[in-house]
């Protein structure tokens, strides 16, 4: 049961947020459309691979091809950035309320702890990337709120370092907890197992890069001393 809740909320979750950021990308129709497809392929990709089990640390394949999966989309935004003005100026074009506001997904970070409550996750990975999360989540709106009317400057620079760094442990205790693979290092009963199969994999090769991208969207528009963005 907590599989097949899982399955509709992470689906939901990744089709109403790739809408959503295409929606507010300031672009073309045309490229909002060739945007939103390249998403969608990716997630049937990512999906594709975890259900071959490409993802387990069991597996010789597992660590190296997740870690592609999880780093590929972060690697290619930052070169496109880096490289291309338009790009850049794209990015930077969203709102910022709009970009903290989508964390509000975060909460379904509850999951973890279900697991791990079930069994199926072991060790620190499950309380940390569950409890920061739900955390990151809970305070989104607000936050939100705060950076609509230019107020609270710290905070959401609070708020963004820790919702990227809540993400960024997560990734690593996921690692070191999968067991079979050569990079573990918490040896504690299922580890990270559960996320490295459907539809838990989703989380990690889907959701969490999309995160770590808009948090890199929030600290240049931060950056740029600039609170209220023009829609």
């Amino acid at each position: 049961m907590l599989d097949f809740i899982g399955t509709i909320v992470l689906v939901a979750a990744i089709i109403v947020s790739i809408n959503a950021l295409t929606g507010a990308i300031p672009i073309s129709t045309s490229q909002r459309i060739a945007l939103s497809l390249g998403a969608g392929l990716w997630t049937g990709l990512a999906a594709a691979l975890a259900g071959a089990n490409l993802f387990l640390g069991s597996n010789p394949l597992g660590p190296p091809t997740i870690g592609t999966v999880i780093t590929l989309p972060l690697i290619a935004t930052a070169v496109a950035a880096w490289i291309s003005p338009s790009v850049r100026a794209t990015l930077l074009g969203m709102p910022m309320p709009f970009l903290i506001g989508l964390n509000i997904w975060r909460v379904g970070g509850g999951f973890f702890l279900l697991l791990a409550a079930e069994g199926r996750l072991g060790g620190p990975f499950p309380t940390s990337a569950g409890w920061g999360d739900i955390i990151t989540g809970v305070l989104a709106l607000p936050v939100a709120w705060l950076a609509l009317r230019s107020q609270g400057r710290a905070l959401v620079w609070t708020w963004n370092a820790f919702g990227m760094l809540d993400l960024v442990a997560a990734i690593m205790l996921g690692v070191i907890s999968a067991n079979g693979s050569p990079l573990q290092m918490i040896h504690a009963g299922d580890g990270s197992e559960a996320v490295q199969v459907l539809p838990w994999s989703l989380i990690p090769t889907v959701l969490v890069p999309m995160y770590l991208i808009v948090h890199g969207i929030i600290f240049a528009k931060l950056a740029q001393g600039s609170q209220r963005v023009p829609a």
